[in-house]
């Protein structure tokens, strides 16, 4: 496996919308290398997802951590051609991050619950029904393969903060 090289803002392949795979694309083994090196490389940086635009692809895929409590020994899940459904009109402000604008956060305003559609690895249709941390975690993911990235979804950019400021002042917010 490989680490792969992270695109980060700025580069024009995270604002482009990118191409849905058919189930043939899939069986190619490039496109499961793909997967499996996308995998690695969320690892490598400890990120709990990563769209196939965030390493120089423009595909719509993107693997991720989708239990609700993410910890080593959860399972990355493939998530092809996603299409999310709100399952409520329910948002909820909560600090993001993202591997391609590193050590930076802003609150981002995200449904709460909502449902995903998508292919697996194989090409299986699969539905996910996402709620809180999970949930946002798609929709993120989502974003970057319709070339939105997440300060593009903040209401104000006033919580935009460097990742040292945000574990002196905001980081104990979050745990209380």
């Amino acid at each position: 496996m490989s680490i792969l090289k992270v695109a980060r803002m700025g580069h024009p392949v995270l604002r482009e919308r990118a191409r849905a795979l058919t189930k043939s694309d899939l069986l190619n083994p490039l496109v499961q290398k793909l997967v499996d090196d996308m995998i690695d490389t969320m690892r490598e940086y400890h990120g709990v997802g990563l769209a196939a635009p965030q390493v120089h692809e423009g595909l719509r895929l993107f693997v991720a951590l989708l239990d609700e409590e993410p910890g080593p020994s959860s399972d990355v899940v493939a998530v092809v051609n996603p299409e999310i459904v709100p399952a409520s009109p329910a948002q909820e402000e909560g600090w993001e991050g993202c591997l391609s604008i590193p050590d930076i956060r802003g609150r981002v305003p995200r449904f709460t619950d909502v449902t995903v559609s998508a292919l697996d690895r194989e090409g299986k249709a699969i539905e996910l029904k996402l709620k809180g941390f999970p949930a946002r975690v798609a929709q993120h993911e989502t974003d970057h393969l319709d070339g939105i990235l997440f300060f593009d979804r903040m209401r104000s950019m006033e919580s935009l903060t460097f990742l040292d400021e945000y574990s002196r002042f905001h980081e104990k917010e979050d745990d209380d």
